[in-house]
């Protein structure tokens, strides 16, 4: 680094460290938001304790948002917020089946939940496509199309992002969850029709959300909850992550744990944008397991200044932020050897996915050109599940998809594997042959 790099970023770190006690504050969130961050998270699971009903742009639908009952991966009871988008009309006997969307990453402030974008009930729109047009992903994969086939359509926007407490992002378990909960929340709510018959489908962190609900089978088995037994039929994983299946058990010794952690970081860091989703992620991680500090792994301006952003903006522009105040220098901001990595690598794994049988059959989804989402983590998941009897199916999608296209190209594909699942068709297994 030559001189006058050393004195810019001497000069901008004075800067973010005096920012806090002069103009920092939460994030504006609208009224819906700030009055549920008030509440109190008491009540059985999956209890909407808020609603409000909002336009869409669906045909034949009509929409609301929620706040209700979750709880997260140590067993803290929470508050998400998200949508439903029902169709209008007399709903079968037997009830509407429900579909729970576990979206992609967003952020981990407050104002970072998909349903707080004017028009959220609508199809699935990416910042990153050429048509997305938003600053953030919002709206939900394949709505029309479920609406059109009487489905009840819930989307989760996770726990910390706009209903209080602090987003555990890329924590599997808490995401997932809150999945579970999302789907509890819309077979209770009257009005909508909604049934037993449940899939869950997600992308990105939501297909890991994904993945990890299938294997929470005593969550999802608990009684007392704002609506019991659901009929899991299926999960849809578009891309989704599975850190557990690409970490081994962490060894005894000291200098092996510092060493996984150490190359665990290092294959985070290639570029700007992994690098705010990773530090994010350890944020996330901080706020679930009381025995960690993001200090164990950044410097102590590294932790104040993820601190500020991870809590005040959302992914892209926390990237922005770094790209901005450190340029190149952004890997300045983690220590050169980490401590505690034992408890960070043990929390890591105990988060993710749970090496449990699926309650139902699951589907993944990905393209050849992902380079957001290793595909060798739902690879070894998909292993890991199939040896223990699991039906566990893996499509690769036709041409070079990446990680931002997968939930068009995949979208015809799951649907009818979606309906077949709720017409009760049978299903080939989907693991390789050994």
């Amino acid at each position: 680094m030559d001189k006058f790099t050393r004195l810019t970023v001497l000069a901008l770190s004075t800067v973010l460290s005096i920012l806090p006690s002069v103009v920092y504050a939460d994030p504006p969130v609208a009224a819906f938001y700030e009055s549920v961050a008030k509440l109190s998270a008491n009540g059985k699971l999956g209890q909407i304790v808020k609603q409000e009903k909002i336009k869409t742009s669906v045909k034949g639908a009509q929409a609301w948002k929620i706040a209700y009952i979750s709880s997260d991966v140590v067993g803290r009871k929470t508050i998400s917020t998200g949508l439903i988008v029902a169709p209008i009309g007399q709903a079968p006997k037997e009830g509407r089946p429900i579909l729970a969307w576990a979206h992609g990453t967003t952020g981990s402030a407050q104002n970072c939940g998909p349903s707080q974008i004017i028009n959220p009930a609508s199809p699935l729109n990416e910042y990153f496509l050429m048509d997305g047009n938003s600053w953030t992903d919002y709206g939900i994969p394949n709505l029309e199309e479920f609406i059109k086939e009487g489905y009840v359509v819930v989307a989760t926007d996770y726990q910390g992002q706009g209903g209080g407490g602090r987003h555990q992002y890329a924590i599997a378990g808490t995401n997932g969850r809150d999945a579970i909960n999302s789907a509890r929340a819309a077979s209770s709510m009257k009005g909508v029709g909604a049934g037993k018959k449940t899939i869950i489908y997600g992308w990105s962190q939501g297909g890991g959300a994904t993945i990890a609900a299938a294997s929470l089978l005593d969550y999802q088995a608990q009684q007392g909850t704002a609506a019991d037994n659901l009929q899991y039929l299926g999960f849809v994983g578009l891309a989704p992550d599975d850190v557990a299946a690409v970490l081994p058990r962490p060894p005894a010794d000291e200098v092996a744990t510092i060493k996984i952690m150490n190359d665990l970081t290092q294959a985070n860091v290639p570029n700007v944008f992994l690098f705010a989703h990773y530090v994010m992620a350890l944020w996330g991680a901080e706020a679930a397991y009381p025995n960690l500090k993001i200090s164990d792994i950044l410097t102590e301006e590294g932790a104040k200044v993820v601190d500020r952003l991870a809590s005040n903006k959302c992914v892209h522009v926390m990237a922005d932020s770094f790209s901005y105040a450190y340029g190149d220098q952004y890997k300045s901001l983690i220590k050169p050897q980490p401590s505690n990595s034992l408890a960070w690598l043990n929390a890591f794994i105990d988060s993710s996915v749970q090496p449990v049988k699926p309650v139902a059959p699951v589907v993944i989804y990905w393209g050849t050109k992902d380079t957001a989402v290793p595909p060798v983590m739902h690879e070894l998941y998909q292993k890991q599940m199939c040896a223990m009897g699991a039906n566990v199916g893996r499509i690769q999608l036709p041409g070079e998809q990446t990680h931002f296209t997968t939930p068009g190209v995949s979208a015809p594909m799951y649907l009818n594997w979606v309906k077949d699942r709720i017409a009760g068709k049978p299903l080939a297994n989907g693991c390789p042959a050994s």
